[in-house]
């Protein structure tokens, strides 16, 4: 991973003397990342593909900074290790971003927390730049009673990078009228042998399942799409058959798949996987217990590789087809929503995944996570129904990537 440090100095014409008294600081950055020192003046030759900082070598450099402001890579971070009065030149430079509304740090201390700090930026970085250019598939319409879960495609566009997809189901139902039960027979064996035991569901719904993840497959590949947002319900109408299997082996796959064409939780579980790299389990926060500050999740998918062990079970609304009862890891774990019509809100909060539950009168998969954050946010100022669980604590790296990105974060 290349950083590039676009060095301000008042003798820019010699790099040994830019570096000298500034040793500490530049030989730690160097144990990580291949540094490379890059003259204000040729900002513009810059890759947009490697991660810059500003680095204030020594005072005096402040009307610099502010004529190339245009140029610098934002938010402005700013490199000072107070050598050479670096720290005085980059508050001076700090305070007139500000004035002008523009977001700026300065990076100054001890190496190691500093570091610690680049690598956080470096992540988001990263992570913005995988978003870029994703293209999502709407496969039907969102669900109506989501009714607080729309996106304005043209708005996500501009400020993610991402391109939501309308796609009909009339494909879908093209595809799976073409595959037939012996071209998805080994799969499904291979499916069934691995669960822990089949509860609901023949053989006849396994295969249906499995045709319709072939022909979501196709499609996927035919549109270059890393992720999919199902209009699931209206499927069941038309195939007989749901399609948790279908978006529990997607997910698998690395191609992310959401239930009920919701918008913002597939670019949730975008955002999740491009900070983080885990795949999330979308599910309805089903119980919210205010005295024990837990919250039970629950939905009819989640990918098989997310579990210690699954079950085969049928869907729990429609008592149809194939659904996933996954049974997961006991541990700390993260709860993520990406919110509002231009993607600019999120809650995040860190718990403890201590049980997973098997309550007749809600979806297949269920656990049980003690929050660290105030379970009244669901009850008092919640970002819709559906919500993401990561295994880990994630909060730290995503609540610095949404920050990043001027969102605003919800709470109680």
């Amino acid at each position: 991973m290349i950083i590039n440090l676009i060095t301000f100095s008042s003798i820019l014409n010699n790099n040994d003397d830019v570096t000298a008294g500034h040793e500490t600081i530049l030989n730690e950055l160097k144990k990580h990342y291949s540094v490379n020192l890059v003259n204000y003046k040729d900002i513009d030759k810059l890759s947009k593909d490697d991660f810059s900082l500003v680095f204030i070598a020594t005072g005096g450099v402040e009307r610099k900074v502010m004529k190339c402001f245009e140029s610098l890579p934002k938010p402005v971070v700013l490199l000072a290790d107070g050598n050479k009065n670096s720290l005085a030149a980059a508050l001076e430079t700090s305070a007139w971003f500000r004035s002008r509304g523009m977001k700026s740090e300065i990076l100054h201390g001890d190496p190691e927390t500093v570091l610690k700090r680049i690598d956080l930026l470096v992540n988001s970085f990263l992570a913005q730049r995988a978003l870029e250019g994703t293209r999502i598939g709407v496969i039907g319409a969102p669900s109506s009673w989501l009714i607080a879960s729309n996106v304005d495609y043209l708005l996500a566009k501009r400020r993610w990078g991402i391109e939501y997809v309308d796609i009909s189901l009339d494909r879908v139902y093209e595809y799976f009228d073409q595959i037939t039960d012996d071209e998805v027979g080994e799969a499904c064996a291979e499916f069934a042998a691995k669960a822990k035991a089949c509860k609901e569901g023949s053989p006849e719904d396994i295969l249906k399942a499995m045709r319709l993840y072939r022909a979501l497959r196709r499609i996927c590949d035919e549109e270059n799409l890393k992720a999919i947002t199902l209009s699931c319900f209206k499927l069941i109408e038309r195939t007989g058959s749901t399609g948790c299997l279908a978006l529990s082996l997607l997910n698998d796959e690395g191609i992310l798949a959401g239930c009920e064409g919701d918008l913002q939780s597939i670019f949730t579980l975008l955002i999740a996987k491009a900070v983080t790299a885990e795949t999330g389990f979308m599910a309805n926060p089903s119980s919210v217990n205010t005295i024990n500050n837990d919250i039970v999740l629950a939905h009819c998918t989640i990918g098989t590789k997310q579990t210690n062990q699954y079950i085969i079970r049928n869907h729990f609304e429609t008592e149809m087809g194939i659904a996933i009862q996954g049974l997961l890891p006991i541990g700390e774990v993260t709860v993520l929503k990406c919110g509002g019509e231009s993607l600019d809100e999120y809650f995040v909060s860190s718990g403890f995944l201590n049980e997973n539950t098997s309550y007749i009168d809600m979806c297949r998969t269920q656990v049980r996570v003690r929050l660290d954050s105030p379970v009244d946010y669901f009850l008092k100022s919640p970002l819709g129904n559906h919500h993401i669980l990561l295994m880990g604590n994630h909060v730290e790296v995503l609540h610095e990537f949404l920050q990043m990105n001027s969102c605003k974060q919800v709470s109680s």
